[in-house]
């Protein structure tokens, strides 16, 4: 699954969580945080990187669902 800007930041703000806990995380710089949610639509950095932040959010907790007709999202698990 590709991630858009608008999942991590939900997912981000669903957590509580700063940008830089975030990066911490992930293991990731802060600047590819703030570079990947400052994107509209699919994010365009390395692949590890956007798998980094997605494996931290859903350790956290988020669900990421697909674009089954209402577009990518995410939710919390339960």
């Amino acid at each position: 699954m590709k991630l858009t800007g608008a999942q991590i930041r939900a997912g981000r703000a669903m957590l509580r969580i700063s940008a830089q806990e975030l990066a911490d995380m992930a293991g990731i710089g802060v600047a590819t945080v703030r570079r990947s949610e400052a994107v509209d639509g699919t994010i365009g950095v390395h692949y590890a990187n956007s798998k980094a932040m997605q494996a931290a959010l859903q350790g956290a907790g988020i669900l990421f669902l697909g674009s089954d007709g209402g577009g990518p999202g995410v939710r919390l698990r339960e």
